[in-house]
């Protein structure tokens, strides 16, 4: 705008170097932390699904293999994996 000055300030504040610089950290998604976990080797772990309600319905066999957790598959592990920049645990 005319009649106005611009002054540049300095990213680097007196006295630092640009190794004291630093990104901030990128957060993981509070929802990631308590329903994923990330094994050694670098799979995805989740808890299987349709065990919350309707169980009545549900046969016994498949309320049996729904306990525990299982592994996702690569492509869904790998978006897991971008929601949890740092690993979890």
């Amino acid at each position: 705008m005319p009649g106005r000055t611009t002054r540049t300030r300095s990213r680097v504040a007196v006295g630092m170097d640009l190794k004291e610089m630093k990104m901030p950290k990128m957060k993981t998604k509070s929802s990631v932390k308590k329903r994923f976990k990330i094994t050694a080797t670098g799979k995805v772990l989740c808890g299987h699904g349709n065990k919350r309600h309707g169980l009545i319905n549900r046969s016994t066999k498949m309320k049996r293999t729904n306990r525990g957790t299982m592994a996702l598959p690569e492509q869904d592990g790998k978006t897991v994996k971008q929601w949890a920049p740092y690993g979890l645990g």
